[in-house]
């Protein structure tokens, strides 16, 4: 294990508050993409404010997952594929790979298929066609501009996040109702309910935040000089403790999110009688005439905005981690001529994406269905993380300390909990 890093601008403090408006800020609102809004929707659709203390209780769950994700890249120097890659088998990588990339295109799919249906409402063009020139966009972005330049705009892209607060303000909700509904838990056993707890968990600890996180933790230290691994092996506990802030703002943030989402249906749609909800575009229309304009306005403005930043995050976080089991160079900092094989990687999970929604893909559904799915992928990923960063070999003296692992633990086991229990309501 190389020495830890020393005498970086992080450490100095120079960019503390950067960063934490950056990194954690970003993986938050990626978190809040457009499936994960259409699950909160429904949850909130379907059962009302009976849903709002799930956000308290995946808060502890939502930082401990992405902070040891970041741990990892910080601390090894390399991205969560690279990891796999060089101290697991193979058959383990391909395994894992095939899942998570099967993942992160199908969600890819879905939120460019909920972007779509929400620029639909004002522009009237096939939500096919809107997708494909949507991907394309993004695609540009990716390939032409800087990472310090893609890292500026999914931060100002993350702050339109914001409306769900503004949008769960305007449907006037009860305060005694809300109350109840955050401190109360109120659970039953049925396949439905079983499905949106799954659904929620899946979509929230989604594995592409796992190997985005990893792999951003990475570039950050190439945007600092360091373009070796054995320069980038190691963290000290300042930059590990800028990092727990850093994620704790970020996940707060995609916390509260979820939050004010369910809030918002759950005060209107669901007293109303609205209770199928499919994705944040059709709540968005359906809170139009219980909430008035500006809510439905905002709903869609958040959608719109935060799938503009999640969409890249799922196919560069394939590319990544493609590239990595293949040994190939992949870095944002990297222009396409250096990093060709990384960028074609970007594209093909990008038309393999738009390829869905013309085949009759419905993306409709899928936002919903794709957190579910995140469900049934993330344990096994969690569990690996889990005995990665307890690995002296990838990890040095930074193992977990007792508490980290039993927070990760904890989670580790309520997630596949849930997994089975909707497992078990579907053979009931």
């Amino acid at each position: 294990m190389a020495r830890p890093k020393r005498g970086t601008t992080q450490e100095a403090g120079g960019d503390g508050i950067g960063r934490a408006l950056g990194l954690g800020l970003i993986t938050g609102a990626a978190d809040d993409d457009p499936s994960a809004i259409g699950t909160y929707a429904s949850a909130g659709a379907r059962f009302g404010l009976g849903l709002l203390w799930m956000a308290p209780v995946m808060m502890p769950m939502m930082y401990t997952v992405v902070y040891l994700s970041s741990k990892l890249g910080q601390v090894s120097g390399r991205g969560l594929f690279h990891v796999i890659r060089d101290f697991y088998p193979r058959w383990l990588l391909w395994a894992v790979l095939v899942g998570v990339m099967l993942g992160n295109m199908i969600e890819a799919a879905a939120d460019l298929g909920g972007i779509a249906a929400a620029i639909n409402l004002f522009v009237p063009l096939p939500i096919p066609w809107i997708a494909a020139a949507v991907a394309c966009l993004i695609f540009a972005l990716q390939v032409f501009g800087s990472y310090r330049l893609i890292r500026s705009v999914f931060r100002w892209l993350a702050l339109a996040l914001l409306a769900y607060i503004g949008a769960a303000i305007l449907a006037k909700p009860d305060a005694a109702e809300v109350l109840r509904g955050t401190f109360v838990p109120r659970v039953t056993f049925d396949r439905e309910f079983l499905s949106i707890i799954v659904a929620i968990i899946g979509t929230t600890l989604s594995a592409y935040i796992y190997t985005w996180q990893s792999n951003q933790e990475v570039e950050e230290e190439i945007a600092e000089g360091r373009t070796r691994l054995q320069q980038r092996i190691g963290a000290t506990e300042a930059e590990l403790r800028r990092s727990r802030r850093d994620i704790l703002i970020g996940m707060s943030f995609s916390n509260l999110v979820m939050y004010f989402v369910i809030l918002s249906t759950g005060s209107t749609l669901y007293p109303a009688g609205q209770h199928d909800i499919d994705t944040a575009a059709q709540a968005a229309e359906a809170l139009r005439p219980l909430a008035g304009e500006g809510a439905s306005a905002l709903f869609l403005a958040g959608l719109i905005g935060v799938g503009f930043l999640a969409v890249p995050v799922m196919t560069t976080g394939a590319a990544y981690d493609l590239a990595q089991s293949l040994g190939w160079k992949a870095s944002l900092h990297a222009k396409a001529r250096e990093a060709p094989r990384f960028y074609v990687a970007i594209g093909i999970v990008s038309a393999l994406a738009v390829a869905l929604n013309f085949l009759g893909f419905n993306p409709m559904r899928a936002l919903v269905w794709s957190g579910i799915v995140q469900g049934f992928s993330t344990p096994p990923l969690l569990l690996l993380i889990m005995l990665m960063t307890n690995d002296r070999r990838i990890m040095g003296e930074r193992v977990n300390s007792r508490g980290l692992n039993a927070l990760g633990w904890t989670t580790t086991a309520v997630i596949f909990l849930a997994t089975i229990g909707l497992v078990a309501s579907w053979l009931i």
